[in-house]
């Protein structure tokens, strides 16, 4: 028995005749009656007395439409639940991201959220190595990475770039200028975290430094931002140099500049190929974002 043979089955009965059970099956008449057929065969029993005038359920066939009806319902409440899980699938992004997201991200996956149909985010706070190694094996549909431009094995789609900030002593002459550069704070010790902690940002740093043509001597240690800031305003001049999360903390005796050069970009890491459904509507919705934001 065939699931088909039951559905010409329902739609015979229901229609009355095999040419309109055809034309609602949108297939040809002689199909439908083959069908039927068939199924009277396997089954041992007649189901239609048929006739030029008319057809009509025998009595056997009045006792199995309900049975055939629910089977065929069934299949199709087992077809549209496939398909919500399909489109739940489709419409879920596993994201995997650092243990801050800023401003543009927080923008980004508000539009995601609001979009239509909405993107459902699953998000995983991890390490730079560890969020890279989630894309390589599945787990994770994508990863947010700031600054770092390659990695194997993956795609690095530019998404974003924000400037970096300068945290001075309020004390300093430089405090009171709009915006800093590096050249201006060649002479002043600069506070960066080892690079073990964050090798894209310091190597991002080094860099510039060279090209600036300045190489400023380095200051007591970075534990962290916090700490570090709290230290600036107690201990003698010197500087350091992050990425907006949010609104940087109030600590007296600290003022904060945009830095002129060198900011940092915020990439994508996909696997390489056409990207997945969820990928491209965070794509769009980061171009869209980027767009908004330069009007």
């Amino acid at each position: 028995m065939e699931l088909r043979q039951l559905v010409y089955f329902v739609a015979v009965a229901d229609e009355g005749g095999f040419a309109r059970a055809a034309q609602r099956l949108h297939i040809v008449q002689p199909a439908v009656s083959q069908q039927v057929r068939r199924l009277e065969r396997e089954l041992n029993v007649q189901l239609f007395d048929r006739s030029t005038r008319h057809v009509r359920l025998t009595a056997a066939g009045e006792r199995l439409l309900p049975e055939a009806r629910e089977i065929v319902a069934g299949t199709e409440r087992v077809r549209r639940l496939a398909a919500e899980i399909a489109h739940e699938q489709e419409s879920v992004l596993r994201l995997s991201a650092g243990p801050a997201l800023g401003e543009a991200a927080l923008a980004v996956l508000d539009r995601l959220r609001t979009s239509e149909p909405p993107v459902r985010v699953r998000m995983s706070k991890l390490g730079l190595a560890e969020r890279l190694d989630a894309v390589r094996a599945g787990t994770a549909h994508a990863a947010l990475v700031r600054i770092l431009a390659a990695a194997p094995g993956l795609e690095m789609v530019p998404l974003w770039t924000e400037p970096l900030y300068v945290a001075l002593p309020a004390t300093h002459p430089l405090a009171a200028a709009p915006e800093v550069g590096l050249e201006d704070l060649a002479e002043m010790p600069v506070r960066l975290a080892p690079r073990e902690r964050n090798p894209p940002f310091v190597d991002l740093m080094r860099r510039a430094f060279r090209s600036a043509g300045i190489s400023p001597p380095m200051g007591p240690e970075f534990p962290n931002l916090h700490d570090t800031l709290t230290d600036l305003a107690e201990a003698g001049p010197s500087w350091t140099v992050f990425y907006r999360v949010g609104q940087p903390p109030e600590v007296t005796g600290v003022v904060y500049r945009e830095l002129g050069e060198p900011a940092a970009t915020t990439y994508l890491a996909v696997p390489p190929g056409p990207p997945a459904e969820p990928v491209r509507r965070l794509l769009d919705a980061a171009a869209s974002a980027d767009r908004a934001q330069r009007r």
